[in-house]
């Protein structure tokens, strides 16, 4: 359950994530994954801010379909054992979603319902109203290149997490560190399979 982290990646790729994370602490870490950038940053405590972000040759509608295709993601998403839709009191839009990790030869089930607030076709927000993290909202953003001669969107993911007081969060960390560089490789598969991008 491991990525394959690599320092290398091409310049503008880098260009592209020391302007994006410029106001990052000290504390903060970049890893790179094939084509996707992960960002780290310790807030308070237990508290950690996780960003990521790639680029999929393909318009934002077409990769805004990938991610809002809510009853289907985890037949695509790496370690995603189920994710559906239910019924929100006010007519909105809430999901609930497990995943599965092995921490130290531990199987660990996580799971989380979250209210969605769609902004098409350019962010989709989220944030837990039930589940066993302590803290897990953010958005998901997708944003044209416009230097591009082809269709490309920059996808990003902006996550802040505080997890159960048992585990540790540097391991939590890691592990949705490593699944994010996998996801985001998962949805880029899944918008070439659809549309042939």
């Amino acid at each position: 359950m491991t990525a394959n982290i690599s320092d290398t990646t091409n310049l503008k790729t880098a260009s592209l994530a020391a302007e994006t994370f410029a106001g990052a602490r000290a504390k903060s870490q970049v890893f790179r994954a094939a084509d996707v950038t992960v960002h780290t940053e310790k807030l308070e405590g237990q508290q950690r801010r996780i960003l990521a972000f790639t680029e999929i040759p393909a318009t934002a509608e077409q990769v805004w379909q990938v991610i809002t295709d809510y009853d289907n993601l985890a037949s695509f998403i790496p370690n995603l054992s189920c994710s559906k839709r239910l019924s929100h009191p006010e007519g909105g839009i809430r999901l609930e979603q497990m995943g599965s990790q092995c921490f130290l030869n531990i199987k660990f089930c996580a799971r989380v319902v979250l209210d969605m607030v769609e902004a098409f076709p350019r962010e989709l927000r989220f944030s837990m109203v039930e589940g066993d993290f302590r803290q897990f909202e953010g958005k998901w953003t997708l944003e044209p290149v416009a230097e591009a001669q082809d269709s490309i969107v920059r996808l990003g993911y902006d996550l802040v997490i505080r997890p159960p007081r048992a585990m540790p969060v540097a391991l939590i960390e890691r592990h949705i560190r490593n699944d994010l560089s996998r996801n985001l490789g998962a949805i880029a598969d899944r918008t070439a399979l659809l549309f042939g991008t």
